[in-house]
């Protein structure tokens, strides 16, 4: 029995929803697309959904040209206690997903698990560079066929979240991405690799490059508030462009408290130990060596946020320091 087979067994719906987390990128949807098209050949409907909002140019086109359907739900959308969900490339008590009220019955996912949970059925595997490498091993092991916009999408999900093939790359999302590269529109893929920010994002760039501290070889800095987490990633994966910076912290101030994302270049650092520990009794963060989340909760004013740059350099310095994780 293959694992779709357990996911098929252990759904009891018609229809399921497949739930990213909250600002899903392209690894998110690749991986809820391949998984409703699995879904749908073995017969099942599925709605792909999120709660928040897609602010990325690159990810939006994305959706646009491989017509892949996605709802920003309301949580008042689904009320129905037994409404199933499947959630992909994250897990529920993380602080980046919404609890939505039906039932997360079955969870894949490749982040280290934060908060255990009794899923009907769960495939998670954080040795994985990308969710979408787990969907499309799902079609090779099923010997499934891939459309060639699935393909396009698992592809473009793996490239993404490895940074090319640069970061946390296991065999297998290799193995995946040389399969799924042969059968995938590569003029699309350039496209999208030539449309990763707009115009307006550079104001988060500039501010964030005005912030800049660096305490050796860790930087710090401050996108500015109402940052889009994507684009917040994306400025912390920037920061490490720099030849004196290997751990790179950027964080943004949003109205229900402070998102951070973590970056460490030639594993030098564990980010995910690091942000966890720094975070401690304060928020809530981990993730992989490479690149890690994190969030504290508050409500802001003033004296707060101008207190959060030198709280994170603290603990994230004495996490460091006192952890003995470099």
């Amino acid at each position: 029995m293959t694992n779709l087979d357990k996911i098929l067994n252990h759904i009891k719906n018609k229809h399921v929803y497949i739930q990213t987390h909250n600002f899903p990128d392209p690894d998110a949807i690749a991986s809820a697309f391949g998984l409703q098209q699995l879904l749908l050949y073995k017969g099942i409907s599925s709605s792909i959904c999120h709660y928040g909002q897609i602010d990325s140019y690159s990810t939006n086109r994305m959706i646009e040209c491989l017509d892949i359907e996605i709802t920003n739900v309301d949580v008042n959308e689904l009320t129905n206690i037994s409404d199933e969900i499947i959630l992909v490339d994250s897990q529920k008590g993380n602080s980046n997903i919404k609890d939505l009220p039906g039932d997360e019955i079955i969870c894949l996912d490749h982040h280290p698990t934060i908060e255990k949970v009794n899923y009907r059925f769960c495939d998670i595997h954080p040795e994985l560079g990308a969710c979408a490498t787990l969907v499309a091993q799902y079609f090779v092991e099923n010997h499934i066929p891939i459309p060639k916009n699935t393909a396009t999408a698992l592809l473009y999900g793996i490239k993404i979240d490895t940074a090319n093939l640069t970061r946390g790359v296991s065999d297998l999302d290799l193995e995946m991405f040389h399969m799924l590269y042969v059968l995938s529109d590569i003029k699309l893929i350039e496209e999208l690799d030539h449309a990763t920010i707009k115009l307006s994002d550079l104001k988060s760039y500039a501010t964030a490059i005005n912030s800049i501290k660096v305490f050796g070889d860790i930087s710090f800095a401050n996108t500015g508030a109402g940052c889009p987490e994507p684009l917040i990633a994306g400025i912390s994966d920037f920061m490490l462009d720099l030849a004196e910076v290997n751990f790179s912290i950027v964080y943004s101030y949003k109205d229900e408290g402070v998102k951070i994302s973590v970056r460490s270049a030639k594993n030098l650092y564990d980010s995910g130990q690091i942000t966890k520990c720094a975070l401690e009794g304060f928020g809530r963060g981990g993730g992989h060596p490479a690149m890690a989340g994190g969030f504290v909760p508050y409500t802001r004013n003033d004296e707060m946020d101008a207190l959060i740059p030198f709280i994170l350099e603290m603990r994230f310095l004495k996490a460091i320091s006192d952890c003995d994780l470099k």
